[in-house]
């Protein structure tokens, strides 16, 4: 049995937390209590802040939305580091920025614990079946110590490399994701919009050679779009949001996730921002339904005939 403290028990740290329960003593918190019933109706001791967990714990893990919230549970007199003892080996779990874990890092180190990025590719659905794929950046002996708690959360653990390279991977990860979706829809809509059955169009697209596990689990989302996603719009623009800027950083092109920044983008401002990416979609289907300007200059544009034997400016 292992001591552990989890921090962030939403849509995705609730239901690894409820995975780590089986045969570990777990102390959690979260920003609203409520949603913390049923892990503590199965043995979750609550505590209200979360250098009280880590206080409690051998192993302390989190899982927030972003560099923000990260920073708001780890720092000040009741976050995550004030509650860390020597030895203690903390695991992030979130999908925060490669430099922001690489500065709670040293800022952990300086407390004699060690800091893990261990963000995580799957769905909500992955997570409560064990079966999340997890990449991990840090110090070895820290990742060995955690494997096995991690292994019952994922049915694939690779340690990367440094801190904030299994955050560089997991962000390359989500190009490919998120671009996926953006293509098949907009085949999906051309396929539709010249006749064929979207239904049709879509099955036979997802059995076809560009049929990834993403897009085959995603088709009954895009013909039938649920109220609550799997990954939401929202989240997926912010991981591309950091896509970008480590981009920038490295000086390299990324022109599909451009595009899928534009496209995410278009479908907050519609309203999808809670929906799945599954929505992009229905953002391409209000585009396409949208007045398009007519192709070449406006009448406003065009230069007017010179008279006949006017001199001409090249």
């Amino acid at each position: 049995m292992t001591t552990i403290g989890f921090v962030g028990l939403g849509a995705m740290g609730s239901r690894i937390a409820g995975r780590l329960l089986d045969g570990n003593q777990v102390y959690g918190t979260n920003r609203t209590e409520s949603r913390a019933g049923e892990l503590m109706d199965r043995g979750m001791a609550w505590r209200a802040t979360p250098r009280e967990v880590a206080a409690e714990a051998d192993v302390v893990f989190s899982m927030v939305t972003d560099d923000a919230a990260l920073k708001a549970v780890t720092s000040g007199p009741d976050g995550i580091l004030a509650g860390l003892a020597p030895g203690n080996v903390y695991v992030d779990m979130s999908t925060v920025s490669p430099q922001a874990s690489r500065e709670l890092a040293q800022r952990v180190q300086a407390l004699g614990a060690t800091l893990l990025d261990a963000p995580v590719s799957g769905s909500v659905t992955a997570a409560a079946d064990g079966t999340l794929a997890i990449m991990v950046g840090g110090p070895d002996e820290a990742f060995q110590a955690v494997e096995p708690l991690l292994h019952q959360v994922g049915h694939t653990v690779t340690h990367v490399g440094a801190n904030g390279q299994a955050l560089l991977l997991k962000l390359a990860i989500n190009i490919s994701l998120a671009a996926q979706i953006l293509a098949f829809s907009e085949g999906v809509l051309l396929a539709e919009r010249g006749g064929i059955d979207r239904t049709l169009a879509a099955r036979v697209m997802a059995t076809s050679a560009i049929g990834s596990p993403t897009v085959q689990a995603r088709v009954p989302l895009i013909l039938d779009l649920p109220e609550h996603g799997w990954f939401d719009v929202e989240l997926m623009h912010k991981d591309i949001g950091l896509v970008l800027e480590a981009a920038d950083d490295l000086g390299l092109p990324v022109p599909s996730a451009a595009v899928t920044d534009t496209m995410l983008t278009k479908a907050e401002q519609l309203g999808y921002a809670h929906r799945d990416i599954a929505s992009l979609y229905e953002v391409l289907d209000h585009t396409a339904a949208e007045p398009r300007r007519p192709a070449g200059p406006s009448p406003v544009d065009v230069p007017k005939p010179a008279p006949a034997g006017a001199a001409r400016e090249d």
